[in-house]
C-alpha cells in the first residue's frame, strides 16, 4: 500500500491559536482531557526534544544501509533514502515494497546508535506518571529501539507496552490499518485516548476515530531535525492543542497550576 505524505490535507487554522494561552484556562483543559484513560505517545522527537541528536544518528544509519546494499555514494543514498521515505512513510517500507529488504536486518542496523546523550527527564517522567490510566507508547521504529530510548530518558517503566512497526505488519503510521491493529491489539477505545506525536499527519486518523490529539512541536529557535513537509506551515484543524513543552503540558492536565506558555489551543 502506497502512503504519500504529499497527499493533501486540509489546512486551517486553529481557532485561538494565535490568541495569549492564558485564555485557555487550567480548569478548561483539564475538562478536554477529563475522560481519557489511555495515553499514546509517539517516541521519535516526541518524548525526546527535537534537537537531540538521536534522529539525526538514526538517519546516517539508514543513509549509510542504503549505500553498502546499492554501493552507492552518500549522496545518491541519502537522495533514494528521502524518495522512499515521502513516498512510501518510511524508507523500510518503501525498501521492502520495491527489492524485498529484510525488515529485521534493516531495524537492527539502523537502530544500534549511540544514546549516551540522553539524560534522564525527570521532569516528563513524573508528569507522565501523575497521568490517569493506561500508557502505551505507538511508534513507526523497533520495539527495541523505543525500550531502549526510554530506558535512557528514566520512563520505560511507565508505560504499559509498546507497539511498534513489526507489531504494526510494518505498515508505518499514518496508514489507517496500523491504529486498527494498535486499537485491537491493546484494546484502546479511541473517543477515550489522547495521542501526542511531532507528525502533523500522523493525527488525522487519530482525531478522525476521537481521540484528543496534541502536536509536540520544537521551542521557538531550537533546531528541528524533521523533514521540511514535516513541519507544517499552519496547524491543521485535526490538531486539538500544540505544545513545544510536552512535560509542562501535561502537568497542567494533572491539575499543575498553569506557569509558562507551555500549550497552544
Amino acid at each position: 500500500m502506497k502512503i504519500d505524505h504529499t497527499e493533501d490535507v486540509p489546512l486551517t487554522p486553529v481557532l485561538g491559536a494565535a490568541a495569549p494561552v492564558e485564555a485557555v484556562s487550567d480548569a478548561q483543559l483539564v475538562a478536554r482531557f477529563a475522560h481519557v484513560d489511555t495515553w499514546v505517545f509517539d517516541l521519535d522527537n516526541t518524548l525526546y526534544p527535537s534537537d537531540s541528536d538521536l534522529w539525526p544518528k538514526i538517519d546516517a544509519r539508514i543513509t549509510l544501509f542504503l549505500a553498502e546494499l546499492f554501493g552507492l555514494d552518500a549522496m545518491s543514498s541519502r537522495a533514494l533514502q528521502k524518495y522512499y521515505y515521502q513516498r512510501y512513510g518510511t524508507t523500510l517500507n518503501g525498501l521492502m515494497l520495491e527489492h524485498d529488504v529484510s525488515a529485521s536486518q534493516f531495524l537492527e542496523f539502523v537502530h544500534d546508535i549511540d544514546r549516551s546523550s540522553l539524560s534522564p527527564d525527570h521532569s516528563l517522567a513524573g508528569a507522565i506518571a501523575a497521568l490517569r490510566g493506561r500508557k502505551l507508547i505507538l511508534t513507526n521504529g523497533s520495539r527495541e529501539h523505543a525500550l531502549r530510548t526510554a530506558k535512557k530518558l528514566g520512563l520505560d517503566h511507565l508505560f504499559e507496552d509498546v507497539f511498534d512497526i513489526v507489531a504494526a505488519d510494518l505498515m508505518p503510521k499514518p496508514a489507517q490499518e496500523t491504529y486498527d491493529r494498535f486499537f485491537d491489539k491493546h484494546e484502546v477505545e479511541p473517543s477515550r485516548a489522547a495521542m501526542f506525536e511531532d507528525i502533523v499527519i500522523n493525527l488525522l486518523t487519530p482525531h478522525a476515530r476521537g481521540m484528543v490529539t496534541t502536536l509536540v512541536v520544537p521551542k521557538k529557535g531550537q533546531v528541528d531535525h524533521r523533514e521540511s513537509w514535516e513541519q507544517p506551515g499552519v496547524i491543521p484543524a485535526h490538531v486539538d492543542f500544540t505544545t513545544d513543552d510536552l512535560a509542562g503540558f501535561l502537568r497542567r492536565l494533572n491539575g499543575a497550576p498553569f506557569t509558562q506558555r507551555d500549550a497552544l489551543a
